[in-house]
């Protein structure tokens, strides 16, 4: 029998969404789905919500929130902030960790939450004890799974195919067999499934020391 997921207090995790939601809907930058632009942020974290329930539909209640707020606010934290260097990039990366777990805290708080819910929301979004927690590797699978879906496409049309290779290869050895089955069954275009090909061959797999092109 297949568990229904019951939140706590029901009303409390309905607002906590609809708060993340506010906030990702401010988002100035734009996707269009079916002819509509949509804020690319409110976009990602429903895209991210419905792969973490694909693959985990009971989906304990801290699992659930902080998928919906792991990119919260993401556009306010440009990666132009810091320097255009590896360095720079990865203090960028390490930056907006903090950022969402910070933002989300707060919002967390602001409805209600305890403090123990919200520092197990914060370590999923800090991705703490990765990858043996095993919430955290759900969560990461539906992050990898976003970006093959949703963004892999678009990146392979104007980034060099080695950097997509790498970035295929990185995002690969981070996901579970389980992801790695859904992966096989997504629609890419041409361009993009001979770059998956090609990645996932035998190869010497090095990683590169340029920006990794998923967080762009």
């Amino acid at each position: 029998m297949t568990e229904i997921f019951k939140p706590l207090d029901p009303d409390r995790f309905a607002t906590a969404l609809r708060r993340f939601d506010e906030e990702n809907a401010r988002d100035p930058h734009t996707e269009q789905v079916a002819g509509i632009a949509y804020p690319r942020g409110l976009l990602y974290a429903q895209w991210l919500t419905d792969w973490l329930l694909k693959l985990a539909p009971a989906a304990s209640e801290e699992l659930r929130l902080a998928a919906r707020c792991q990119h919260l606010c993401r556009w306010m934290v440009p990666r132009d902030l810091y320097p255009l260097t590896r360095a720079g990039y990865l203090k960028w990366r390490e930056g907006l960790k903090h950022f969402h777990a910070q933002k989300a805290g707060e919002i967390l708080r602001e409805v209600g939450y305890s403090e123990e819910v919200i520092s197990r929301v914060q370590s999923l979004n800090l991705k703490k004890d990765f990858p043996q927690d095993a919430e955290g590797r759900v969560l990461e699978d539906a992050l990898c799974l976003v970006f093959l879906e949703r963004q892999f496409g678009d990146l392979a049309s104007k980034t060099s195919d080695d950097k997509m290779i790498n970035a295929v290869q990185k995002t690969w050895k981070k996901m579970t067999p389980a992801a790695h089955a859904l992966a096989s069954t997504l629609a890419y275009d041409p361009h993009a499934l001979a770059l998956v090909q090609k990645a996932l061959k035998p190869a010497d797999g090095a990683d590169g020391n340029e920006d990794d092109p998923r967080s762009r």
